[in-house]
C-alpha cells in the first residue's frame, strides 16, 4: 500500500501547486511603481493608422502634481478626445485618482491597463511587463469613456479600506458617498462593482476581470444606450442608439393606429455601406432570441455610412420589444458566413420609453384612457380640530 499513499500525497500536491499557480501575482502585495509620475506618448504615424489615436503612458503616483501633469499635456494639444491611457500604478491618494478619472472623461479618452515598452517592440514581438492598477489607478480608470478589461497578467484593485460599500472613513480618504457618487457619475453602479470585487488577499479586493465587462465596471468599446422621445402628433417617434466603438447605430420606432414601424440604421465604421448593399440578401429583427419575419421585408439599402431597413410590427409587440434583453438588427450578405449588424437591451432605458408606449396606446382603436385617480376626501373641521388635540 506505501504505493498508494505517495500516489494520493504526489496528487494533494499537486492539487495545491495549480492552486498557487492559478494567482501567482495575487500571492502578496505588488511593489507597484512608487517614484514620481512617468509620461509617456506614443503618437507616431504607425500608432495613429493603427489605432486611430494617440496611446499616453502613465506610470507611477497619482498624486496632485500628476493631474497637473496631464492637465498641461491635454492643454498643450498633443492628446486629442479618443486618446487611449494605459495605467500602471499601485501608489497615490483617491481624490487625485478621482480628478485624474473626471479629466478623462471630460476629455473624452479611454483607459485600459498596461505597461511602457521602450525600444523597437513592434519589431522584436517582446511580450508586455504585466501592470498593477491599485486604489487611485483603479478610480482613475473608471473614468475613461470606453474602458476595457484587463488581460493577462495585468491586475486591478483596492485596499480594502478604500471600498466603496464600507460604513466607516478611513483616515485621509475620502468618505464613503462620494466614493459611490463618483462612481454613479462614471456610470458604474456600486451594487453592480460590488460584484467583481468580492476576491479580498491580503486587504486587497482584487477585481475580476471575467465579471467586469458583464456588471458595466468595464465596457470595452460598448457604452449603455440611450433613448430620445419626439412627441409628434399622431405619430410618436422613439430613437434608441447604441454606440460602439464610436459609431453609433440607431433603432428608430413610430407608432400608428394598430402597428409601429421599427427601423435600423448599421453604421458602418469604414463606409462601406454602398458596397455591402447590392450583396444583402436579406435583414431581419430579433426579439430576444427570436428573430422576426426572417426572409421577409425588402432588403437593406445605404443611407450614406449606414445599410438601413425597416419593418412594420403589430402594435402588439411593441410592449414585448420595449421590455427585451437583446433587441437586434441581424444583415445577412452573399458569400460571408459572418452575419452584420448591431444589438441593444431596451430594457436598460425602460423608464425612458413608458412616455411613448402610452401615447402609442392612445392611438389605438377602441382605447379606453383609465379613470383619473381619485383624490383621497378631506377630513371634516371637526376631525381636524379633534385630531391637534390628541
Amino acid at each position: 500500500m506505501p504505493h498508494l499513499f505517495v500516489n494520493r500525497r504526489l496528487q494533494r500536491l499537486l492539487a495545491a501547486a495549480g492552486c498557487m499557480l492559478a494567482i501567482p501575482a495575487m500571492a502578496k502585495t505588488p511593489p507597484g511603481f512608487a517614484g514620481p509620475l512617468t509620461v509617456h506618448l506614443r503618437s507616431d504615424r504607425m500608432t495613429l493608422r493603427m489605432a486611430k489615436a494617440p496611446q499616453l503612458y502613465l506610470a507611477g503616483t497619482i498624486d496632485a502634481g500628476a493631474v497637473a501633469q496631464v492637465q498641461q499635456l491635454l492643454q498643450s494639444g498633443r492628446l486629442s478626445p479618443g486618446t487611449d491611457v494605459y495605467l500602471d500604478s499601485s501608489h497615490g491618494d483617491v481624490a487625485s485618482g478621482m480628478a485624474l478619472g473626471k479629466l478623462f472623461r471630460n476629455a473624452r479618452f479611454n483607459t485600459h491597463l498596461g505597461a511602457w515598452r521602450s525600444g523597437s517592440w513592434r519589431a522584436s514581438g517582446s511580450s508586455a511587463l504585466p501592470a498593477t492598477c491599485l486604489d487611485a489607478c483603479a478610480y482613475a480608470y473608471l473614468g475613461g469613456v470606453y474602458r476595457w478589461s484587463p488581460s493577462g497578467a495585468d491586475r486591478i484593485g483596492l485596499h480594502e479600506n478604500l471600498l466603496p460599500d464600507r460604513t466607516t472613513t478611513a483616515p485621509g480618504t475620502p468618505p464613503p458617498q462620494q466614493l459611490r457618487d463618483y462612481m454613479a457619475s462614471m456610470g458604474v453602479r456600486p451594487v453592480y462593482f460590488a460584484q467583481v470585487s468580492q476576491l479580498v488577499m491580503n486587504g486587497i479586493a482584487w477585481w475580476n476581470t471575467e465579471k467586469m465587462a458583464p456588471w458595466l465596471v468595464a465596457n470595452n468599446g460598448r457604452l449603455p444606450p440611450t433613448a430620445s422621445y419626439r412627441k409628434a402628433p399622431g405619430a410618436p417617434v422613439l430613437t434608441l442608439t447604441q454606440e460602439v466603438r464610436g459609431n453609433r447605430s440607431l433603432m428608430v420606432l413610430q407608432c400608428a393606429s394598430g402597428k409601429f414601424s421599427l427601423t435600423a440604421r448599421y453604421v458602418q465604421s469604414d463606409s462601406s455601406a454602398e458596397r455591402l448593399a447590392p450583396r444583402t440578401m436579406y435583414a431581419y429583427f430579433e426579439v430576444g432570441k427570436q428573430a422576426l419575419g426572417m426572409r421577409q421585408g425588402a432588403r437593406p439599402k445605404a443611407d450614406g455610412d449606414a445599410l438601413v431597413f425597416t419593418r412594420e410590427l403589430p402594435f402588439t409587440e411593441l410592449d414585448t420589444v420595449l421590455r427585451a434583453p437583446l433587441l437586434a438588427a441581424r444583415i445577412e450578405v452573399m458569400g460571408s458566413p459572418v452575419r452584420l449588424g448591431f444589438w441593444l437591451d431596451p430594457a436598460v432605458v425602460e423608464p425612458q420609453t413608458r412616455a411613448f408606449y402610452a401615447d402609442c396606446q392612445a392611438l389605438q382603436p377602441g382605447y379606453v384612457p383609465p379613470p383619473p385617480t381619485a383624490k383621497p376626501a378631506k377630513r371634516s373641521l371637526w376631525k381636524r380640530i379633534k385630531g391637534v388635540f390628541k
